[in-house]
């Protein structure tokens, strides 16, 4: 039992990783319908520049901040620089320079920082939390407390704040939405600082738990995540997040737990064929009122 609830545990932390990756990806594809492969790229770099903040100034807490700002910025220049121009094209043109900036990313990242596997200097300035018969060491309580603290956050923003309200509509009809006033570039600019920034979270939370980071860290989300929001529902963000959370526990209780003979990164995309065949548009899509 309690290597079941060990496995648990960590399943859960894995799948709030992948929720915190996913989001940004729903977001986008709910405001502009075009899937933003370069936002693994994004989530490369952010764990990058929290690893070097981190170092610099000795504070994790300075390198998730940091790292935040950054990516925050680099996800605005992504959507006006590489988007915005690409919007009037067929969806496949969009998808095709996302592609090219997200390999573009990560070879910069190993052009500027170098090829190796690097780890995290700094400590989590958390203590363990004895439950039970399991323990939660620093580095799972970090990933609940902040997936937790993202998504209150995420709730508060877009149902409780006029951006929300804006970010809803423009989700519905981007050129409804801008007849009746909503600024749709302030819209989607934001939408991109938010998922931009919790990225970088997952970049950085993804360096702590593990212990390391490296140029290619972005390759699997950049795949992973698209499967993802085909199972929780295209554009839906609790759809994304719910579907995170179940592949991170199905994970480690199927692989890790009662060893089943699949590759790990496989089952996103077995989950996502099911679902294609019996529910085309994800299990937790949005119905129409």
């Amino acid at each position: 039992m309690q290597l079941f609830l060990e496995q648990l545990l960590n399943g859960l932390a894995i799948g709030a990783i992948y929720g915190l990756t996913t989001l940004g990806l729903a977001l986008v594809y709910g405001i502009l319908r075009i899937l933003h492969v370069a936002h693994a790229g994004v989530y490369a770099v952010g764990a990058y520049v929290g690893l070097f903040a981190a170092q610099w100034t000795g504070s994790l807490l300075m390198g998730v901040l940091l790292a935040g700002a950054v990516s925050s910025l680099l996800g605005v220049a992504i959507e006006r620089l590489f988007y915005f121009p690409l919007l009037k094209y067929p969806p496949y043109v969009p998808l095709i320079g996302s592609i090219a900036v997200f390999i573009s990313l990560e070879e910069l990242i190993r052009l500027v920082a170098g090829p190796e596997i690097r780890s995290f200097p700094a400590e989590i300035p958390l203590p363990a939390l004895k439950l039970g018969v399991v323990t939660v060491s620093p580095p799972l309580l970090a990933v609940y407390l902040t997936t937790g603290l993202v998504l209150l956050s995420l709730w508060f923003v877009t149902t409780r704040t006029e951006f929300g309200l804006a970010m809803r509509a423009a989700s519905q009809d981007m050129e409804v939405a801008s007849s009746l006033g909503v600024n749709s570039h302030r819209v989607v600019s934001l939408t991109f600082v938010i998922g931009s920034f919790t990225a970088a979270l997952a970049g950085v939370l993804v360096g702590v738990y593990y212990n390391q980071v490296y140029p290619s860290m972005g390759a699997v989300p950049a795949y992973k995540t698209l499967a993802l929001i085909v199972v929780g529902g295209m554009g839906s963000v609790p759809g994304a997040v719910m579907a995170s959370l179940l592949l991170g526990v199905a994970e480690t209780l199927l692989i890790g737990y009662a060893n089943v003979p699949l590759p790990r990164d496989a089952l996103a995309f077995i989950a996502m064929i099911l679902v294609l065949l019996v529910r085309p548009k994800g299990l937790f899509a949005r119905r129409p009122r």
